[in-house]
């Protein structure tokens, strides 16, 4: 794996090490993609000699325990990092979001409202105090831009891939990695890597099932060489289906992927990436503080398939509600008809990467990809024509990219050498519409009741629109020196040029009121010449390493629909005109430093760092979660000092026992001044993060089984910016169990081609926890005074659900 730091390296195999999951977080070994088996081996004795002049840092193993990782390094500048296997991702009941896996790592945390991680509205992951906006994605080196839930500028992981047909998941905290295609890694980089076409004709088939009618079917047919050169490809159609565990409403997702790669030389070679996603998902409904005190955990929305269900809603916008809703402040904005995501998305890439010499390799890349989204609520605040209350609300973004990537490097004495350039051409449209609902008269529909899943066609009203144009353009340059076998510095840096022009803004009269003229014929550009990235890692004794990385980024400005999330853009114009002087890029610098030790019994490491995170640009929101009162500012700076431990030990083999705490102290550095008021968030620990987090795994591995239960604690986190509001801590424990039926001597004789015959089962939430999982999806209200207690921006966690598998090879 190129680019990654040995300073870093430290850190993040330290991390692994405190993980103790084992040949989970192990690499699996990949076929070379040029010619088959033997002309890879010749090109490994052909490229001997070139080794010894590029010393690489030496593997470190559990023992020989079945949970057992190494951590390689080649051009540094991936921070550190640490690898997540597909046996581990495997692990997870069938059909699994791979961030929920990475939420076992020290300083993360990943939050969904269901158990697989699969509804996108509430996906959140959080990498010490950075949320996924803030953290660079990447599958296969293509950038897949920011993880909001309207992505602006990519896609989506979860509908980039199947989680069946990732190698690997590299992940780096340092905000360095100057090398990603990326304008908002503030907080790290998370890199996905495909798995290769197989070299013998084969697949795979898993069919899982589980709570509240889900069903994951996964099918894929490796072709095998085709010829003499290699050529070979893989297809895959994988099928999620399911019901949300409160309330009606399916949970869909099918995708189809393939790969193709035709070896060129022993070295060289090309391949092709394809995916298509086709996501079709109800959402469970937003909830507030006064909701939960006065109602509880288990509100739903009104829609369930019949013409009760609408006629409810329809009482509730003619303010006849549940009796259960007596009491609130805002009963209107407590339930809704119905809530739904749907996308279509295409994504493909071609990479040639070409091995110039024994010391030079060059890689270039060239991809695309389209989307087409639609999100949808029934508000009761703006009626249909035909005298229905209600109607249907359709945020409908676009997206059309294309980009190349080229890179080379270089291995010249004890210096290994790397440049590259990323260019991207991004058109982004946000426009929203409102569309008629059937109304009730004397007890009948007026028309038949519409699909909530279904696009949306004929609009009555258009809402508003802001057409996006982007042009990103970045460069790198790095340099790792090794002086003697075990001491690596590294220095690298990249420049960042992106400049957006935003047109066609319009917002609708009758919804904002007369004059409401959103930002148009406006632009904004990034530009930073310089973003350095130094770090040094020493190996001393036989187990013990210390490290230290120093590292500066750039996000560029945001984009969204209008009032959606914290853009400058996303305003009106005369917001943008009077905050414009005070827009400024969110930069930060991050200093870590660190300490490991590792040997066959037990890992231990200690990491520190502290992050000056400047013109943090936040959306300001008071009012109801329909139609806020919504403003973006500069809030300022933050400042976040924390620190990960953990340890891990091996008392018997195939017995990993591992503990690590998080801490992080991410404040506020300034008060908030917003409409004249000065609201106190100097000091205050930042929304939706929580300052303690501890994590534990005990993990067994026997012949055929594998079984394991994990346990996560997350402290209190702040909802309100002065935290006069929080979010109660909890407990969240699951486990699992495999066993490998093909261990089995009588199974493995009589199942002829069929192997690796594999039942799994496990348990989400197993102590049946209330909680709170995910926090600011609508945004974050300043405080009690602002009505906080009944703003609605946070979702309930899934109760115990239980979920089995049947997986083979062929």
């Amino acid at each position: 794996m190129r680019n990654i730091s040995l300073a870093k390296l430290c850190l993040f195999s330290t991390t692994l090490m405190s993980l103790g999951i084992g040949n989970a977080f192990a690499a699996e070994p990949q076929h070379a993609p040029g010619h088959a088996k033997r002309a890879a081996v010749s090109a490994a004795k052909k490229t001997a000699p070139a080794a010894k002049a590029a010393p690489k840092t030496p593997s470190y193993y559990l023992s020989s325990t079945s949970e057992q990782y190494d951590v390689k390094a080649a051009h540094v500048s991936h921070g550190a990092l640490v690898t997540v296997s597909q046996k581990l991702l495997s692990q997870a009941p069938a059909g699994t979001n791979p961030l929920k896996v990475l939420s076992q790592l020290p300083g993360v945390m990943f939050q969904s409202a269901e158990p697989q991680g699969i509804d996108l509205w509430s996906e959140q992951i959080f990498m010490h105090g950075f949320q996924q906006q803030e953290i660079g994605f990447t599958l296969d080196g293509m950038p897949l831009g920011e993880q909001s839930l309207r992505n602006y500028n990519g896609l989506n992981a979860l509908l980039a891939i199947s989680s069946e047909n990732v190698q690997r998941i590299d992940v780096s905290q340092s905000a360095g990695a100057e090398d990603v295609a990326a304008t908002n890694n503030l907080g790290g980089s998370i890199a996905y890597i495909s798995r290769d076409p197989s070299h013998k004709m084969g697949g795979n088939v898993s069919q899982g099932f589980g709570s509240y009618a889900n069903y994951h079917t996964f099918i894929r047919f490796d072709s095998g060489d085709l010829n003499h050169t290699g050529t070979r490809f893989y297809t895959s159609y994988s099928r999620q289906d399911g019901q949300i565990w409160k309330g009606t409403g399916e949970q869909f997702v099918q995708q189809v992927n393939a790969k193709l790669i035709q070896p060129l030389s022993a070295e060289s070679y090309l391949s092709a990436y394809f995916d298509w996603a086709d996501m079709h998902q109800f959402s469970t409904p937003d909830t507030s503080p006064e909701v939960i005190s006065k109602v509880g955990y288990n509100v739903v929305n009104y829609y369930n398939g019949k013409q009760s269900g609408l006629q409810a809603a329809i009482n509730a916008a003619n303010g006849i509600y549940p009796a259960s809703f007596a009491g609130l402040e805002d009963p209107g904005d407590s339930a809704y008809y119905d809530a739904t995501l749907n996308s279509a998305d295409y994504l493909g890439g071609l990479k040639a990467h070409i091995a110039l010499s024994d010391r030079l390799t060059w890689d270039t890349s060239a991809y695309g990809h389209g989307e087409t989204t639609q999100s949808t609520w029934t508000t009761p605040y703006y009626p249909s024509p035909n005298g229905s209350p209600l109607s249907e609300l359709r945020k409908a973004p676009g997206i059309r990219r294309f980009g190349v990537l080229s890179q080379a490097h270089y291995d010249i004495a004890h210096n290994q050498l790397g440049a590259g350039v990323w260019y991207e051409n991004n058109s982004y449209q946000s426009p929203e519409y409102d569309f008629q609902m059937p109304n009730i008269v004397n007890g009948k529909l007026t028309e038949p009741l519409p699909n909530p899943l279904n696009y949306w066609t004929n609009p009555f009203a258009k809402i508003y629109n802001q057409d996006y144009s982007t042009n990103t353009f970045t460069a790198f340059v790095q340099d790792t020196y090794r002086p003697v076998k075990n001491v690596a510095l590294h220095f690298g840096f990249k420049s960042v040029l992106s400049t957006t022009r935003v047109g066609n803004g319009y917002a609708n009269p009758d919804y904002y009121g007369a004059g409401t003229q959103l930002a148009s014929s406006v632009g904004l550009t990034t530009a930073e010449a310089f973003l350095p990235h130094i770090s040094a890692d020493w190996h001393f004794l036989k187990h013990h390493e210390l490290f230290f990385d120093i590292s500066e980024n750039v996000h560029t400005y945001a984009q969204c629909g209008y009032k959606l999330c914290a853009s400058p853009f996303a305003v009106t114009q005369s917001a943008f005109d009077q905050g414009r002087s005070s827009f400024r890029p969110e930069t930060d610098w991050t200093y870590a430093a660190g300490y490991r030790y590792s040997s066959q019994f037990a890992g231990v490491s200690v990491y520190g760092y502290r992050t000056n995170f400047n013109n943090r640009l936040q959306q300001i929101t008071s009012g109801s979660a329909v139609n806020p009162i919504s403003t973006v500012a500069n809030v300022g700076g933050v400042t976040m000092n924390g620190v990960d431990a953990a340890l891990t030990v091996m008392p018997i083999r195939n017995l990993t026992f591992t503990n690590s705490f998080s801490y992080d102290h991410a404040t506020y550095d300034q008060n908030l001044t917003e409409a004249g008021t000065v609201y106190h968030t100097k000091g205050a620990q930042i929304v939706n993060y929580p300052r303690f987090m501890y994590k534990t795994r005990l993990s067994y591995a026997w012949k055929g089984m594998t079984a394991y239960i994990d346990a996560n604690f997350n402290s209190h986190r702040n909802y309100s910016y002065v935290g006069d509001v929080k979010v109660p801590s909890y407990w969240l424990a699951n486990l699992g169990l495999q066993y490998n039926l093909s261990k089995l001597p009588y199974v493995k004789k009589h199942t002829g081609g069929v192997k690796d015959i594999t039942l799994s089962f496990s348990v989400t939430n197993l102590q049946n926890t209330h909680y709170i999982s995910t926090m600011g999806e609508n945004g974050n209200p300043v405080s009690i005074g602002q009505g906080a207690l009944a703003y609605q921006s946070f979702l309930i966690g899934a109760p115990r659900m239980f979920f089995g598998s049947v997986s083979a090879n062929f």
